[in-house]
C-alpha cells in the first residue's frame, strides 16, 4: 500500500493513496491439494501459471507489470502495480478475483441459439453456437478447450468408448464425433464458433463447458486481494515457517522453479537435533524422515532449519 505519512506512528495518520493489486496462491486453500510438500508445491506452481494466463491474455497486463514472487513456505504472491489498478476499493478487487476463479459463472451463457433451416418440407431447428477460440474471456477459453479435448480424444484407441461415457452420446454420434474431428475444414468451422455439425449434441457441450471452467479456473486467496492494506512478504527476506528464501521471479524462471532446491539458502554442513514429533520433507532431492526419540540426529543444516522451524525438532542434542 501506498502512504501520504508511511513513517506516521498510528494507521489513522498515514493517509491511504492507493494500493498494488496482490494475488496470494497457497497450497492451504486449494481444494484437493497432495499431501507431501513437494507435490504441494508442484500444484501450487501448477495454479500460479493459471494465474498468470488470466492476468497476461484476458486483462491484459504487460509480463514486465507482473511481479511473481514465491512467499518461501507454500505459495506465489503476484504483484500489480501499475496506475490503473492502485485505486481500485476492495470491491472490484473481488470482481477480478471472481473473474479468475470462476465464481459465478454460467456457462450456458456461452451458447447462443441460431435457427438453421431444414430441408423442403421439414421442420427448422435450434442449435447451439459457440464464442469463437479468438475471442476474449471465458467464452474464448471455453471453446478452446472444447476443440482441444474432443481433437485429443477422437485421435485415441478407445475414443468411442470414451465418448459414449458422455450423457446422450450413444454409439451412432460418438462415430460422428470422430469422423468430424478427422475433417479439417469442419474443425476450423468449430473454432470458429459454429456448431451447426454437432446438431443434437448440448449435453456434450454443457458437461465439456462446465469441465473446461473447473480444470481453467484458478483458486486464489479472495482476503488477501480484497484487501488493500495488506502486508506483504519482501522478497529476498526468509519465511520463518521455514527457512526458505522469498524468491522473486519471471514467468520463465517460475515455469522451471524449484522451491525445495532454488529457494534452499543453508548448505551442507551437519547440525544436531532433538526430534520432537514425526516428520519428513523432501529437499535438495534428499529426503528426511524423523521420529522422536531419546537419540539426537545429525541431518544437514538446510534440513536442520526446516524442521525447527516447522516445530519439528529443537537444537542441540539436550
Amino acid at each position: 500500500a501506498y502512504y501520504e505519512y508511511p513513517n506516521a506512528p498510528k494507521m489513522k495518520e498515514k493517509n491511504w493513496l492507493s494500493a498494488d493489486l496482490i494475488f496470494d496462491l497457497d497450497a492451504d486453500h486449494l481444494p484437493g491439494a497432495p499431501k507431501s510438500y513437494a507435490d504441494m508445491l508442484e500444484h501450487v506452481k501448477q495454479e500460479s501459471l493459471k494465474l498468470y494466463g488470466f492476468l497476461n491474455n484476458d486483462f491484459g497486463f504487460a509480463e514486465e507489470d507482473i511481479h511473481i514472487v514465491f512467499s518461501g513456505g507454500r505459495g506465489y504472491h503476484f504483484h500489480i502495480g501499475t496506475p490503473a489498478v492502485r485505486s481500485l476499493g476492495s470491491a472490484e478487487r473481488r470482481e477480478i478475483v471472481d473473474y479468475v476463479s470462476s465464481t459465478g459463472l454460467e456457462v450456458n451463457r456461452f451458447f447462443g441459439k441460431k435457427e438453421v433451416s431444414g430441408d423442403a418440407g421439414s421442420e427448422s431447428a435450434e442449435v447451439f453456437v459457440l464464442p469463437s477460440e479468438d475471442e476474449g474471456g471465458w467464452g474464448g477459453r471455453i471453446n478452446q478447450y472444447i476443440i482441444s479435448y474432443l481433437s485429443r480424444i477422437t485421435k485415441q484407441d478407445d475414443s468411442i468408448k470414451i465418448l459414449k461415457g458422455f450423457d446422450r452420446i450413444g454409439d451412432v454420434k460418438a462415430k460422428k464425433l470422430v469422423k468430424i474431428f478427422s475433417d479439417q475444414h469442419k474443425v476450423s468451422l468449430l473454432k470458429q464458433g459454429n456448431m451447426s455439425s454437432l446438431s443434437g449434441m448440448n449435453k456434450l457441450f454443457e458437461a465439456l463447458a462446465n469441465q473446461a471452467v473447473s480444470e481453467m479456473s484458478a483458486s486464489v486467496d479472495e482476503p488477501v486481494t480484497a484487501d488493500i492494506k495488506r502486508l506483504i512478504r519482501l522478497p529476498g527476506s526468509l519465511h520463518g515457517g521455514s527457512g526458505m528464501r522469498v524468491v522473486a521471479l519471471s514467468i520463465s524462471e517460475l515455469e522451471t522453479f524449484d522451491p525445495l532446491n532454488d529457494a534452499v539458502v543453508f548448505n551442507d554442513e551437519s547440525v544436531q537435533l532433538k526430534v520432537i514429533k514425526p516428520f519428513s520433507v523432501q529437499m535438495k532431492g534428499n529426503e528426511f524422515v524423523v521420529e522422536p526419540g531419546d537419540n539426537t540426529i545429525e541431518i544437514p543444516e538446510y534440513a536442520a532449519i526446516y524442521l525447527m522451524c516447522r516445530g519439528a525438532a529443537e537444537y542441540g542434542s539436550k
